[in-house]
């Protein structure tokens, strides 16, 4: 799919120093879209074996304080196999492994995001990132000053809900119970019987080991992991396409690679959750090709100083709090503005009158 849209696209970049183009980087970035089978299946199964242990850890240690430890990393754990687990999708690492299937599978529906859902949404999503008018199918709604201003009472409270930080925080309920398997099923039960397989298991483990374990196994095994891991989730998706320095184009003016590059976020943060986050704060370099395996992001961004001048962002509070505060894009600013802006703009078109 990428080598299509490099091949029918033209590109507005401005040259690099090593004076390629958003369509020439395209091309320059191929040769590292070949995975390393071997760190791929050593990544996978440590990442993995890692989770396995981290919930062993929560059922198997008395003393609560390291329970509560062993369940938070076991949301980070979830995390980082989500985005191997989003590489498998995108053929990026062991693809056509029968085994590697087995496994993505089984964990897709575990995480609530069975494969039929997410890979169909998030191929949407790469395909038409951050085009004003199109379906928000895979990404979070954006909505033009004008055409909220327009919205009717309760369709702009639903733009905002879905939109609103404390969505996002319980992402664990509203982006992956309700969004990613309940109305994916609704939609169209026979695309996405996987979703509601994932429901039932979903329901029934956690049944069982409430029944069984009590409901403080439960809260430690299940809803903090879950929680955690798609309140994060849910974030990066979100500060990863809505932050400060994006840019949003007309249908008409949308490139793949000026997309890529500015609408797509370079998110830097420590050493620790760059590695609990599989690099995917290289979001910019994932969109401009999302065949190169997350543990060769890197190495691209070190190889062309082009990369490394996308609109960044960061974990830091401040920054968290400049991206939630972004609502709608207002095409005369050329950028997002928020409810302060919004306010000013009522009172002057008021006075105008």
């Amino acid at each position: 799919m990428v080598t299509q849209k490099m091949e029918t696209q033209e590109t507005l970049i401005h040259p690099g120093p090593n004076g390629l183009t958003g369509k020439e980087l395209i091309l320059a970035t191929k040769p590292y879209a070949r995975e390393i089978r071997s760190k791929s299946w050593l990544y996978t199964l440590t990442s993995l074996a890692l989770l396995v242990g981290c919930i062993a850890g929560v059922y198997l240690i008395d003393w609560l304080p390291l329970k509560i430890v062993f369940s938070i990393l076991t949301g980070l754990m979830i995390v980082r196999m989500f985005v191997l687990y989003h590489d498998h999708q995108h053929h990026a690492i062991l693809h056509r492994s029968v085994i590697a299937n087995i496994i993505m599978t089984i964990f897709g529906i575990f995480v609530l995001a069975p494969a039929g859902i997410w890979k169909r949404s998030h191929d949407y999503h790469h395909k038409h990132n951050s085009k004003l008018f199109s379906a928000s199918i895979g990404s979070f709604p954006i909505a033009s000053k004008q055409k909220y201003l327009n919205m009717a009472p309760g369709e702009r409270r639903m733009y905002l809900f879905t939109r609103h930080p404390l969505t996002m925080m319980f992402g664990y309920i509203f982006m992956f119970i309700i969004g990613m398997c309940i109305n994916s099923f609704i939609s169209n039960p026979k695309k996405h019987i996987d979703s509601l397989i994932a429901l039932i298991i979903h329901f029934s483990l956690s049944a069982l080991v409430v029944v069984t374990l009590g409901w403080q196994a439960w809260l430690l095994c299940v809803f903090i992991p879950f929680f955690i891991a798609c309140a994060i989730g849910s974030y990066l998706f979100y500060a990863q396409h809505n932050f400060p320095s994006v840019t949003f184009k007309d249908n008409k003016d949308w490139k793949y690679e000026i997309s890529a590059l500015e609408s797509s976020s370079h998110m830097k943060m420590s050493r620790f959750m760059q590695w609990v986050t599989a690099n995917i704060g290289l979001h910019h370099i994932h969109h401009l090709n999302a065949r190169i395996p997350f543990y060769r992001l890197p190495e691209v961004m070190t190889a062309f100083p082009e990369l490394q001048k996308a609109g960044v962002t960061s974990l830091a509070p401040r920054e968290i709090l400049a991206c939630l505060r972004l609502k709608v894009w207002d095409p005369e600013r050329n950028r997002m503005i928020g409810f302060k802006e919004l306010r000013e703009d009522r009172r002057s078109f008021k006075l105008a009158d």
